[in-house]
């Protein structure tokens, strides 16, 4: 009975889908509200469940009946043109169904996807498309292999580079997605290195310079206080950085030179801030807490981050003599980093009063036996 359900619910959601494209506007009317009824309810795995049980025939997963090529081109078309949806939540669960659809018909079956959503992201009159075209690439960058990137990043990074770059125009939340999708990509053009370490160095040289001049901008402004948006662009950079500090030869000793001081700038403000929030205060508030899609924006994940990339350096054989002349400072900073929290004392007290409490329940009950507590045994 279970499978009937879900199917029936699945052929309502391509009849849903269909009659949106009905000429009679009362239909579409009515298809468009139902389907806004239904971001409420777990429409969005319905249709992904659609996806990857009848989209493409052969698949592991795949169950009769297969969707005909005419209601593949309506379903994807339909999708694209609500990708920009000011709902979140919606934009995201469309995101993830044109992100499912992508795995088995990009580029050869939907080859307009691409010139579509980098249209999208550059159309700053409409932010709720640069959203929904940037929640697409981040998904669809995680599917890409070493045969899309090269053809892929020189046509992508100019269009992130101008919303990184674009901070008037564009928020916070905005850059930093654009940033995951440059780390992304660079990680798999770092794995790539490995093999092709030729082709992806002459890819990614030309635009080291304008990306590291970028990340100085970002990094050399104090740290602020319980702003997650802060927090999040800075540990998006910090990512990056480490691809590039990793992965690709091209990225030299003077490149770096020109991001120390932004980066001691980061990594000193970003103590005060820690201090009066983990250190004083009770915990982070924004510990365990994510935004709409799904990454983390604690000060804590921003902080870890912050140090592995100082490791990569320490570790280079080839960065670390940048650093070598304030060794002392950065250890004395690190060391301050490993202060005790208020949060992890409150912790250690509760465990400890709970400890005292139950060595006492053992001693009475040792006394009343008439005999004496050793190791917590009488």
């Amino acid at each position: 009975m279970a499978n009937v359900a879900v199917d029936e619910d699945q052929q309502w959601l391509v009849n849903c889908l269909s009659a949106t494209l009905d000429p009679n506007q009362e239909v579409r009317s009515f298809a468009e509200t139902s389907l806004n009824q239904a971001s409420l309810q777990p429409a969005a795995l319905l249709l992904k469940q659609f996806i990857k049980k009848h989209w493409q025939e052969g698949d592991e997963s795949f169950e009769h009946p297969a969707v005909s090529s005419d209601e593949k081109v309506v379903i994807r078309g339909l999708l694209l043109s609500t990708v920009d949806d000011p709902s979140r939540k919606l934009c995201t669960a469309i995101s993830m169904a044109i992100s499912s659809i992508a795995v088995y018909d990009w580029p050869e079956s939907w080859p307009d996807l691409l010139p579509f959503l980098l249209k999208l992201i550059g159309d700053q009159s409409n932010m709720n498309g640069v959203h929904g075209g940037l929640r697409c690439l981040a998904l669809l960058s995680g599917d890409l292999d070493d045969t899309m990137i090269p053809t892929l990043v020189p046509v992508l990074f100019p269009c992130l580079y101008t919303i990184v770059s674009s901070s008037q125009t564009y928020n916070k939340y905005l850059q930093t997605k654009a940033l995951s999708i440059i780390y992304a990509c660079t990680s798999i053009l770092g794995a790539m290195s490995g093999v092709y370490q030729a082709e992806a160095s002459a890819l990614m040289e030309p635009m080291l310079k304008p990306w590291v001049d970028q990340f100085s901008f970002i990094l050399e402004h104090p740290v602020q206080p319980e702003d997650p948006d802060d927090w999040s662009i800075r540990m998006e950079v910090l990512k990056c950085l480490n691809q590039f500090v990793q992965n690709f030869p091209s990225f030299t000793e003077s490149d770096f030179r020109g991001i120390v001081g932004p980066l001691w700038q980061t990594f000193v403000s970003s103590l005060g801030v820690y201090f009066r929030s983990a250190i004083e205060g009770t915990e982070d508030p924004y510990e365990g807490r994510y935004d709409s899609d799904g990454a983390e924006i604690s000060l804590e994940s921003f902080v870890i981050q912050l140090f592995e990339f100082l490791l990569t350096i320490v570790g280079s054989r080839k960065l670390v003599k940048v650093v070598t002349n304030n060794i002392a400072d950065l250890v004395y900073y690190t060391i301050a980093f490993l202060q005790v929290t208020e949060q992890q004392v409150h912790t250690w007290s509760v465990d400890a009063n709970q400890f005292v409490a139950d060595e006492d329940d053992a001693t009475y009950s040792c006394r009343v036996s008439g005999k004496y507590l050793y190791a917590g045994k009488c």
